[in-house]
């Protein structure tokens, strides 16, 4: 079991501990993020089992319920939001899996087709997945994917020691023509323009703000 501070960016499906809450947290999405919401709840003198991307899993000494007001309130002070509609939770997984596969990706060969691990992993049909995105963010799950790998993009290209054609490879795309396409249609700019501009204009999004 990891520290329940160490910052946790797998995307691995992990069971709650038995007789343990599991947490499902908005606006979770980096490992700085994982170690406040680790450090908070801990405060409010739960045990954490185990803090991850978009979600914890606690206890309480005692095994009683957890003050469910008491942290809903110390979320929301840290800029977090504890989900209980099972839609909002079920939309913010989708954008936790595709921030971690994309960010944080685990090691091995990138993963291509999000569409399937989303309905695997999830255990939801694709098209419902597809639906409640839309109707839910007013955009669909390729547009959110796309964002999220231009910003990544922007990162890579940022530090400057990658040739183009591996900032593609890395982020699935099959050319570098391809990636330069999407980076213009969100950006408005090349990849090469954006370099360019310099570091003051290369400066990563934060990712609370795309998600």
């Amino acid at each position: 079991m990891p520290h329940p501070l160490k910052a946790d960016v797998s995307i691995a499906h992990v069971l709650p501990p038995p007789g343990s809450h599991r947490l499902l947290i908005k606006n979770m999405v980096c490992p700085q993020c994982i170690r406040v919401v680790g450090e908070d709840l801990a405060a409010l003198g739960l045990q954490v089992h185990r803090v991850a991307l978009g979600e914890a899993d606690v206890s309480t000494p005692d095994g009683a319920a957890p003050d469910w007001a008491a942290i809903r309130s110390r979320l929301q002070a840290a800029g977090f939001e504890l989900l209980e509609d099972p839609r909002d939770q079920l939309v913010d997984r989708i954008k936790t899996l595709l921030v971690a596969l994309i960010h944080y990706p685990p090691p091995g060969p990138r993963l291509l087709n999000y569409s399937a691990y989303l309905a695997e992993h999830l255990e939801k049909d694709y098209h419902y997945l597809s639906h409640l995105f839309s109707a839910s963010e007013g955009l669909t799950i390729e547009k959110f994917t796309i964002r999220q790998k231009v910003e990544r993009a922007k990162e890579l290209i940022g530090y400057g020691e990658l040739p183009m054609a591996e900032v593609a490879q890395q982020l699935g795309y099959s050319s570098p023509a391809h990636l330069s396409r999407q980076f213009r249609q969100v950006t408005g700019l090349t990849p090469t323009e954006f370099q360019k501009l310099g570091p003051a204009s290369q400066a990563r999004r934060s990712l609370d703000s795309l998600i």
